[in-house]
């Protein structure tokens, strides 16, 4: 009976740990997801100036700089605020480390 414990203990923390892992891996996904879109913007206010031969194209293309910069600390602040969530996370889990370890130590 204590087998079938400890092996379902076993199953039940590397499924607590791959979940962290995934969720730490979306969240990179999203960062990386807000730096392409940063980009984008980067890349249309830069090319403005030579699409469009107006004389306030500058308004444009100051209004593309900042919504990318917007976007850029949304985004990074979301990265790191999200970070903070999970790293708490993976402490409230319990004390299983201990258990985990003395088992296989045995």
């Amino acid at each position: 009976m204590k087998d079938l414990e400890s092996n379902v203990n076993k199953d039940l923390i590397l499924r607590e740990r791959l979940a962290l892992q995934r969720t730490t891996l979306a969240n990179q996904t999203t960062l990386l997801a807000f730096l392409i879109t940063v980009l984008y913007f980067l890349g249309t206010g830069l090319s403005i100036l030579g699409l469009l031969r107006m004389e306030n194209s500058i308004n444009l293309e100051v209004t593309f700089f900042a919504i990318s910069i917007a976007i850029f600390a949304f985004g990074s602040i979301n990265f790191f605020r999200h970070k903070k969530r999970i790293l708490k996370s993976e402490q409230h889990i319990g004390d299983y480390k201990l258990i985990y370890f003395k088992k296989d130590a045995k």
